[in-house]
């Protein structure tokens, strides 16, 4: 079979990492029969320029057609005062919600040979290996109504909904465990129950579904202490399930866990497995084109890619044990350098991946 796989570059240093990700999977193709085609098209600010629309219908109907969508990054400070409707993250978000990519899974693993570059002791960080499954199209980020008003004493009022149907609850909390199951059974459902009525129903269903998944021991954690709980004792986690709101939060803390939020990647999945795969990074605007950005997140994505959505297991190995084997090997980045002498660039780190490929 021939996977068709759409790339959607993007703003920033999107362009630089995705063709650095490219560079990888041309090398599966060359050297171990993986079978693809690419297909390219705009989103994000760059569509905005091109087209007046940061998710236009062209690139849409591209990606419905293809078996999965790897995505650099979105966004930046030149379209912060377009309209809202059609700013990067809105087309971003109307992407996940088109493709109903409800399954958020963002692993956060620390690679042995960047303990160091963790905030915290290597003691509390070494052997991480946890997976945050986040809700991705319900929740406060898509909530009506929204906006911000006018009262009629003259005060600004901005407000926002948030929401969840038991549908939608159940179906992420499923994925938690059959997930779970599949590691070391252990899941911990996080939410803010005490405070929040949506998350006292959330809480009662994840609680429900548990007879079903016998084999998995369940948790459940108040987001305050769970973000504590990240900080404090990381390795007591394995699989995190959790809303919109609460994933994006503790995902991005659990990444710095791991030495540098350069170094996750993520996958969006819909029940159907298929899935559009980004870097949990943003767009960096200020050091692209300059050869700094640090590309594994992006080749890590493609791992997930070739895992989750195209069934080649083998490859995304393959390409995982490439990165652990450059890091070993010395090769850093300068977000990820530490206290190391000398970094490589964006281009020579995608060729320390190529070459350990083998």
């Amino acid at each position: 079979m021939t996977h068709k796989i759409l790339l959607l570059a993007g703003d920033g240093i999107g362009p630089e990492i995705v063709s650095a990700t490219e560079t990888v999977l041309t090398a599966l193709v060359e050297r171990f029969g993986f079978k693809c085609e690419f297909e390219r098209a705009l989103m994000g600010g760059c569509a905005i320029d091109a087209h007046g629309d940061s998710l236009p219908e062209a690139t849409l109907a591209l990606a419905r057609a293809a078996d999965a969508i790897l995505l650099g990054a979105v966004g930046g400070p030149k379209w912060d005062k377009v309209e809202r409707a059609i700013r990067p993250e809105r087309g971003l978000l109307r992407l996940r919600a088109e493709l109903d990519l409800f399954c958020n899974l963002r692993p956060a693993a620390l690679f042995p040979a960047l303990a160091d570059a963790s905030t915290l002791k290597p003691e509390v960080v070494s052997g991480l290996d946890l997976m945050i499954i986040r809700e991705l199209t319900s929740g406060i980020y898509f909530g009506q109504p929204r906006g911000i008003e006018v009262l009629a004493d003259g005060v600004r009022r901005g407000f926002n909904t948030l929401e969840y149907r038991d549908h939608e609850i159940e179906r992420i909390a499923r994925q938690g465990f059959e997930i779970a199951r599949k590691r070391s059974g252990r899941l911990c459902s996080v939410d803010k129950s005490n405070v929040l009525e949506v998350t006292e129903l959330w809480r009662e269903i994840v609680q429900g579904l548990a007879g079903e998944y016998p084999d998995v021991e369940l948790e459940h954690l108040y987001v305050d202490n769970a973000a504590m709980q990240l900080v404090r004792a990381p390795k007591q986690f394995d699989v995190i399930v959790t809303t919109n709101m609460f994933g994006d939060i503790l995902s991005d803390l659990a990444a710095m866990l791991t030495g540098s939020i350069g170094m996750l990647p993520s996958a969006s999945l819909n029940g159907q497995g298929k899935g559009l795969f980004e870097p949990v990074h943003g767009s960096a605007p200020d050091i692209a084109g300059m050869e700094l950005a640090n590309p594994l997140a992006t080749i890590l994505s493609a791992a997930m890619m070739l895992r989750y959505t195209l069934a080649e297991a083998d490859l995304a190995d393959k390409v995982e044990r490439a990165v652990a084997r450059v890091l070993a090997d010395g090769a850093r980045t300068a977000d990820i350098a530490g206290t190391a002498s000398s970094t490589v660039s964006t281009g020579e780190m995608t060729k320390a991946v190529v070459a350990a490929l083998d």
